[in-house]
């Protein structure tokens, strides 16, 4: 089987395209020139792997990509606008998408995987959850079969937001925003990138939404204390920052890219991340369920 995968040089697409091959599946990746350097190719093996230079906004470069596949797995979507370059939550995981699903449909393609977002729904709180939802609809619209995945906060090596806190956790002291016990269901990559090549080939899959969860609800404080004990930190001395005082600061700095928090971060972290159904997902996909503290600590 030959498939499209977008997204491969990013955190995730490099653990399903890993995946795609020791499945026996040819990967057709599609990049931006120079943007092949970050698939470490070389860990890799070359195996099937095929390189087609473009992006979702060329359509001569989809229709090349498309050719000879007979799905499509879609991972490409961004966490952080930088709207004076023109990349905006709309134009990458709506209009993107839009793109991808036209060009599918003249391939024409049997099976459109397509990676959401936990917390993805009508009138949501952020944009980024909005237009994730929004991409949603066009998959589901189009016509061709298709399985939605909605992960929470992903984990693995060189992933950037377990990283970041352990960053924080080796200080002397860690600042938390607010009383930390809003929730996350962190997930490993490679449960991620098990279930995406699953639906590949899996027909309980076809129509459906999953939200993609870990065996465990954290808090954020629960979350620091355990990378610390992967860390090999007794005691995660925590200092709480209270919202209002926060918030003009994420305002002054969430457009200098060192920042490491922006608004809409901010306010999804807040909410929450955590699943209604996780347990949809092990029912219909034989994985196994890692949990969090076991995961950080084979990389940390």
């Amino acid at each position: 089987m030959k498939v499209l995968l977008t997204g491969s040089t990013g955190f995730v697409g490099r653990g399903i395209l890993t995946q795609l091959i020791d499945a026996g599946v040819e990967p057709v990746c599609l990049v931006r020139p120079g943007s092949e350097t970050k698939m470490r190719i070389s860990r890799l093996g070359l195996g099937n792997i095929q390189l087609v230079a473009g992006d979702l906004f060329d359509p001569l470069s989809l229709t090349r990509a498309l050719q000879d596949c007979e799905a499509v797995i879609h991972l490409v979507g961004i966490i952080r606008e930088r709207k004076s370059k023109g990349i905006t939550f709309s134009r990458i995981h709506v209009t993107g998408t839009k793109h991808l699903l036209e060009a599918a449909k003249n391939a024409p393609i049997k099976r459109f995987i397509h990676m959401s977002a936990l917390g993805a729904r009508a009138n949501a709180t952020s944009a980024y959850h909005q237009t994730k939802y929004e991409a949603e609809q066009l998959v589901i619209d189009s016509g061709i079969p298709y399985t939605i995945f909605r992960p929470s906060v992903i984990f693995g090596p060189d992933d950037e937001f377990v990283n970041m806190l352990a960053g924080l956790v080796r200080m002397p002291v860690t600042p938390v925003i607010g009383d930390g016990s809003y929730k996350l269901q962190p997930v490993s990559r490679d449960t991620v990138a098990e279930v995406f090549t699953g639906a590949l080939r899996n027909d309980k899959a076809i129509g459906q939404i999953y939200e993609v969860g870990g065996p465990e609800q954290l808090s954020y404080s629960e979350l620091l204390d355990q990378i610390g004990t992967a860390l090999r930190k007794p005691q995660v001395r925590k200092i709480h920052v209270p919202l209002p005082l926060m918030r003009p600061v994420v305002n002054l700095m969430e457009g200098f890219p060192f920042f490491p928090i922006t608004n809409t971060q901010l306010t999804m972290l807040l909410e929450g991340n955590i699943c209604k159904d996780a347990e949809k997902l092990y029912r219909d996909f034989p994985v196994e369920k890692v949990p969090f503290l076991e995961g950080i600590s084979s990389y940390l």
